[in-house]
């Protein structure tokens, strides 16, 4: 059986690809490098990361970019013996605004090496490439429309892109607006028994959320919507385990089975607060005899059957991380792991000061995803602070606006001591926390996940001690990280809670924090 989410955390947008025995499921990964997460499976059961396609500044700068923005919703292609990989940089969406650069990449292998990024058009966002039987390639989009008064999700659209010159051909048209649900984003086209099918999501990113599915004999329509309804929802059931279904792109398998991969979530309690973010799950696909797909009950399911594929189980990710190399389950925030702020060695973490936690520029944070709603984090640290500017510790972390940290500092006279802080909708909060440390003294550090609460720990020698804080976590989640002010959008909750090593040298003294590992483990609740 296929177990959902198949990807768990902070793993949004899924598209899905299979390339012969292999398949391929990319992922949004807004602020955080390495740009756009590809997860491999050969049996969709199991699930390998590979890490991230975009891991420099010569394929992604994310400088400055707001909290959410970033990565949204990448294309994974196949075609003349490439990979090619279409996605969206957001560098700006709020009030009223939206600047959306979208850049074509490709690599003969998805471990790449991956092309300089060709850029492309910034009309809309959500692109996706179709490569139809005649050979010609099409680029699909949302289109966003900034006028005051108007619907700014405005219709998918579709023009001709030239896969060896790398540029679009003609003018876009407008094929869809969707169906009354509205907000028809993330279209993906795919081509079956003579029919175009354009799958598409509506209904916003929230517990509205849904997929729908609309067909034509001609590719640029019209196209009629299935009768039946949505693909995929959870909007009508608010007891379904999975919610906020939808965002689906579809994929057979070797043997003709057909599966969509779409994006879920799990909130603590009905309608909840999403702390693990938005997550990928898979549910089976079989078509009607009239030719429509269809996904049991249009609602998603926990357990689906598997594929008639051979087993191919994947080696389980050790729960302690020696850091003999930064693998595939770490990202940091907004700029490449490069030598000059974050070195791993055996036993080793080395990282050097960045930013304050308001920093968009160069922050020094090395995190991963949270999985579990119960699971906990822990390293141990070394770290000789010299004034209240220098900070290093431990943080469940949701966008610079919404985290806590348990951190070594200094105090005026320079002592060097161990203290907690929170910061909510950009509130920071101090915590009556106050333990003293000997300079450079090891430390070990823990956040433990159970639930909606965050509890702190900490030993210095003799075992751990809690700390006397029961910390809301659900700070941590999308829905409380959206901001309107007066109606109008400031700030988006795209992401999930991530768990990492944060390190703030704030006077530029060139300070270091070492971390001799990290241990990640779920444990039940």
């Amino acid at each position: 059986m296929i177990h959902n989410p198949v990807l768990r955390g902070f793993e949004p947008d899924p598209v899905i690809l299979r390339v012969g025995d292999d398949h391929y499921i990319a992922t949004s990964t807004f602020e955080w490098y390495p740009g756009v997460r590809i997860h491999h499976s050969r049996d969709l059961v199991n699930w390998q990361p590979l890490g991230g396609v975009l891991d420099s500044k010569r394929l992604l700068d994310l400088t400055g970019v707001p909290d959410s923005g970033g990565i949204w919703a990448p294309g994974l292609s196949y075609a003349d013996g490439l990979f090619h990989l279409v996605f969206t940089v957001v560098d700006t969406y709020a009030e009223g605004w939206k600047d959306l650069p979208n850049h074509v990449t490709t690599a003969p292998s998805i471990e790449g090496p991956w092309s300089d990024p060709v850029p492309l058009h910034a009309r809309g966002f959500d692109v996706s490439l179709f490569h139809d039987v005649d050979g010609r390639s099409w680029l699909l989009n949302m289109r966003f429309d900034w006028r005051p008064g108007r619907e700014s999700f405005a219709g998918i659209e579709i023009q001709e892109y030239d896969r060896k010159t790398q540029v679009l051909l003609g003018k876009p048209r407008r094929i869809s607006v969707g169906t009354a649900a509205g907000v028809a984003e993330g279209p993906h086209l795919y081509r079956r028994d003579g029919w175009y099918y354009l799958v598409h999501a509506e209904g916003g990113t929230g517990y509205e959320h849904g997929a729908a599915v609309a067909r034509s004999r001609d590719l640029f329509g019209p196209y009629e919507p299935d009768p039946a309804g949505p693909l995929l929802t959870s909007r009508h059931d608010p007891s379904l385990e999975l919610q906020k279904a939808g965002h689906c792109s579809l994929v057979e398998t070797i043997t003709g089975q057909w599966y969509a991969a779409h994006l879920t979530a799990r909130p603590y309690g009905e309608r909840g607060r999403c702390v693990l973010g938005r997550e990928t799950a898979l549910q089976h696909v079989t078509w009607t005899e009239d030719g429509w797909p269809r996904i049991m009950g249009g609602v998603p399911a926990v357990t689906v059957p598997a594929p008639a594929l051979a087993p191919a189980p994947v080696p389980p990710q050790p729960a302690t991380d020696p850091f003999t190399t930064l693998g595939p389950l770490w990202s940091t925030l907004r700029r490449p792991a490069t030598p000059d702020w974050v070195s791993p060695s055996q036993g080793r973490l080395r990282i050097r000061g960045g930013q304050s936690p308001a920093g968009r520029r160069a922050p020094s944070l090395v995190a991963r995803r949270a999985t579990a709603p119960n699971c906990f984090f822990e390293t141990e640290l070394t770290f000789a602070p010299g004034t209240p500017d220098h900070l290093a510790g431990l943080t469940a972390y949701y966008n610079t606006r919404n985290w806590h940290y348990l951190y070594v500092t200094a105090d005026d006279r320079g002592s060097p001591l161990l203290t907690a802080l929170t910061c909510a909708a950009g509130q920071l909060l101090t915590h009556p926390v106050s333990v003293p440390l000997e300079s450079g003294q090891p430390i070990v550090l823990r956040a433990e996940l159970d639930g909606p609460v965050l509890r702190f720990s900490y030993d210095v020698g003799g075992g751990l001690r809690a700390l006397a804080l029961d910390l809301d976590a659900t700070v941590l989640s999308d829905e409380h990280a959206d901001e309107f002010h007066n109606g109008q959008l400031r700030v988006l909750g795209f992401t999930g809670a991530m768990l990492g090593l944060w390190v703030q040298d704030l006077d530029g003294a060139g300070g270091h924090a070492d971390f001799a590992y990290a241990t990640y483990q779920e444990s039940r609740p």
